[in-house]
């Protein structure tokens, strides 16, 4: 399993180089390894690389995987990262760390509901959609701003920014471009007086220019655990 490892180190020099183009700190954005449907044992082989932060689209698998490895659990920080339908809010309060597809205040109240007690708040990003996607998940931009202050409102929450998957562009002044209205919502969020830190945008093919924009948190898969 040391691939993954080597695997994890060229993303990370691929993230510094970005940043060094775009003139940023390294240190300001943050490797989510997506570890959706490979098993436990890649993302023990990971965290043995120095990766903590893992993102998984689906509930049961990422339930069954954060069971699994139950050991490494205070070390691991894990983000559901996929679409959430009331009838899995529950599972996710109750083992998440982090929920990055909150694009209904109905979703944020009910996991604001069912997050125990014992556990830290839950870390939450609002997804936005940010090129009309009829058929993808996520707030309207102009809409982004009334969800921000309601979800900041709610108790055992801590809204910590926004998520964005845009539609595959063909070069990277495309993709930066679509990357920047994500910017935007968050400036205007931010610019409201709300507390936020997170922009989770860029994947295995697009995190180049998803730092350009201002990216804090880059979700890649295919690049560390190899093609689905």
């Amino acid at each position: 399993m040391t691939m993954i490892g080597d695997k994890l180190q060229q993303v990370r020099t691929r993230i510094v180089t970005a940043c060094t183009a775009a003139g940023r700190d390294p240190a300001s954005v943050r490797l989510l390894a997506v570890s959706k449907t490979f098993d436990a044992d890649a993302v023990r082989a990971a965290h043995a690389a120095g990766q903590r932060a893992f993102g998984e689209n689906y509930v049961q698998e990422g339930v069954a995987k954060i069971e699994a490895l139950a050991d490494l659990r205070e070390e691991l920080e894990w983000h559901c990262i996929g679409p959430l339908q009331s009838n899995k809010t529950r599972v996710v309060a109750e083992h998440f760390d982090w929920v990055h597809s909150i694009d209904r205040l109905k979703i944020a109240q009910r996991l604001a509901e069912q997050r125990p007690a014992h556990l830290p708040p839950l870390s939450v990003c609002l997804q936005v959609n940010v090129d009309g996607g009829a058929n993808k998940s996520g707030v309207a931009p102009e809409d982004a701003l009334a969800l921000a202050q309601a979800v900041a409102a709610l108790p055992r929450l801590r809204l910590r920014g926004l998520m964005a998957i845009p539609e595959p562009a063909p070069d990277f002044e495309s993709q930066r471009a679509l990357f920047q209205r994500a910017a935007a919502v968050f400036e205007q969020i931010r610019g409201a007086g709300i507390e936020v830190d997170t922009l989770s945008l860029g994947m295995s093919a697009d995190l180049e220019a998803a730092v350009a924009a201002g990216s804090t948190m880059v979700r890649i898969g295919t690049a560390i655990f190899g093609q689905r």
